[in-house]
């Protein structure tokens, strides 16, 4: 004699579904160990803010890649205006850092031009440039800059100036 399996209506299924993911964060909650996996699928959750790096020397680029990506932000590279330009034509982007020795135009015209557009007027634009001195620092806020963080950097301290841009928008 066989028995008879009935079929979880639908609305049970999610209940169920529920339940059990409910019991999975409760254990990884608990647990002290997570596997990889788990930890990027949690992650995925959260939005990643991306941040376009202008500057025409390609190890400065790279380098700013490494070190915000490792703090969990997506990071997308330009060389040049135009390459800035191709990439707002296709990307959102939610901050711009921005040298001021590039190639052709330069970047406090590029941050009055992102400050003048409509779309972009609220992307936070931080100068990131070896420039120091007292006019030029000015110079940069005077196009429209939100920050200046000269070069060579402090790391936590460049992070740090990320996140409370960040945190000055969501509040």
């Amino acid at each position: 004699m066989s028995k008879r399996i009935t079929p979880l209506s639908p609305h049970a299924d999610r209940s169920l579904r529920r339940q059990v993911e409910s019991l999975k964060r409760q254990k990884l909650r608990e647990s002290k160990v997570v596997s990889l996996d788990e930890f990027r699928g949690l992650k995925k959750n959260v939005e990643t803010k991306t941040i376009l790096v202008v500057d025409d020397e390609e190890i400065m680029r790279n380098a700013l890649k490494r070190i915000l990506e490792a703090e969990g932000y997506k990071v997308l590279l330009a060389g040049d205006g135009l390459e800035l330009s191709k990439t707002l034509e296709t990307t959102k982007l939610d901050m711009v850092l921005l040298d001021i020795n590039l190639p052709w135009v330069d970047g406090y015209e590029l941050c009055r031009l992102i400050k003048g557009h409509s779309l972009l007027k609220q992307t936070p634009v931080i100068m990131c440039s070896a420039r120091k001195t007292k006019e030029e620092i000015d110079k940069g806020f005077e196009a429209g800059a939100d920050d200046f963080i000269t070069k060579p950097f402090d790391i936590d301290m460049m992070t740090k100036v990320i996140s409370e841009h960040f945190l000055k928008r969501t509040s």
